[in-house]
């Protein structure tokens, strides 16, 4: 997994490996769009009701379970999350790994502010949070799709 770097005065470091490095990116990004896949049609049915004026019509039990399948699917994002945070990134792509953890975080937030908008003591939608969080997370989305195209731009040399 990592290569030992001896320095002159005897004392060992580990350099990350490139290649692991770059399958567990790729990893994780696998994993954030089998999440994001999962949780579609729910948020397809939210994004409906409040386009057409509907969100009264949507019953108690289609709010627990988006809500519920929001929140583990959130859950699911921060570990994502953690993984990043925890990943030595080589030196070459360093400065644009600390923005893909950045990117990541703000999207994570952007998916926290989904759920709470999602009022189930009210058994609403609080669209304007709703419309607020897609943007935070549509913008976040850009930022890690700009993130990994510069680490493979990075490491492949172009």
């Amino acid at each position: 997994m990592y290569k030992r770097v001896i320095l002159e005065r005897g004392i060992s470091l580990k350099k990350p490996n490139l290649g692991y490095y770059i399958q567990k990116i790729n990893d994780i990004v696998t994993a954030s769009e089998e999440v994001g896949e999962e949780m579609n049609p729910s948020y397809e049915v939210v994004r409906e009701a409040i386009d057409n004026g509907k969100v009264s019509e949507l019953t108690e039990e289609q709010l627990k379970s988006t809500h519920e399948l929001f929140l583990n699917g959130t859950n699911k994002y921060k570990n994502l999350l953690a993984e990043i945070k925890a990943l030595k990134a080589p030196v070459k792509v360093m400065g644009i790994h600390k923005r893909l953890e950045k990117a990541f975080d703000v999207y994570v937030e952007g998916c926290q502010e989904m759920i709470d908008s999602i009022e189930l003591d009210q058994l609403t939608v609080n669209t304007e949070k709703f419309d607020a969080s897609e943007k935070k997370q549509d913008e976040a989305t850009d930022n890690i799709s700009f993130c990994i195209q510069r680490i493979t731009q990075l490491v492949m040399g172009k």
